[in-house]
């Protein structure tokens, strides 16, 4: 069978991750294009959130595919794939970031205890003046990325992609009362009249589809058959670290 005959047949059955991997595993290869469809959003929103730049984040979307792909008989599903991929690529934004020497003061402490009050300092234009829907989520994107990181993630996953409270707290190793006072203290910080404004718009924001889609799951087929890689066993936790 054929790589497009194996994708399409994968498209038509409707198979979950789980079955995809299994495929994967005993060599279909180009099923992993159904999961990089699937997933390539939410990792682009997820890195987007850590490195606030589009390349970067195409880039790390690539080595968590590949780190993925390598280690796909790690997967042991004691959390849903979908919540593995996305640590992964959270891990690697992170180092990324890390490599670079870009960092941000992250709050240790809770400032409404201090009695202080967060503030977003911005130049934007009163979303009443805006007309187009396009225009506002622009807005809203600009504004979410303003946002302290540890606030900046959680609403990313939360309320763009609209994961769940447990597995946004599974996906970057919080608790899930600590995940909801970081949504609830995100979304304080973004101006109120513009989340409203965009209200069910918000989930289109930060949009990872067409040619930037495809290129991307181009450029990981070409690596993963370049360097001849395999999906290797990998001891340890659930997660590649």
């Amino acid at each position: 069978m054929s790589d497009a005959a194996v994708l399409d047949k994968a498209v038509a059955d409707q198979l979950t991750d789980e079955e995809i991997i299994r495929r994967v595993l005993a060599g279909e290869t180009a099923a992993f294009e159904i999961i990089m469809r699937r997933y390539n959003q939410r990792l682009y929103r997820a890195a987007t959130a850590i490195l606030r730049n589009e390349t970067e984040a195409e880039d790390v979307i690539q080595d968590a595919y590949v780190r993925a792909y390598q280690h796909l008989s790690q997967f042991e599903g004691r959390a849903q794939f979908s919540t593995w991929l996305t640590r992964i690529a959270v891990h690697e934004a992170l180092a990324r970031r890390k490599r670079q020497g870009r960092f941000e003061q992250l709050e240790t402490t809770d400032t409404t205890e201090r009695g202080e009050r967060m503030t977003l300092a911005t130049d934007k234009p009163d979303p009443e003046q805006q007309t187009s829907a396009a225009e506002t989520r622009h807005i809203l994107e600009r504004t979410i990325l303003s946002l302290p990181e540890q606030y900046r993630l959680v609403l990313m996953l939360r309320d763009i992609e609209q994961m769940s409270t447990a597995e946004t707290a599974a996906a970057l190793d919080l608790s899930e009362d600590n995940v909801k006072v970081r949504l609830h203290r995100a979304r304080g910080l973004v101006r109120k009249d513009l989340y409203a404004r965009v209200g069910s718009d918000a989930p289109r924001a930060f949009g990872f589809m067409g040619a930037r889609c495809d290129r991307v799951i181009k450029k990981v087929l070409e690596r993963i058959a370049s360097d001849e890689l395999r999906p290797q066993p990998f001891a340890g936790s659930n997660a590649p670290a």
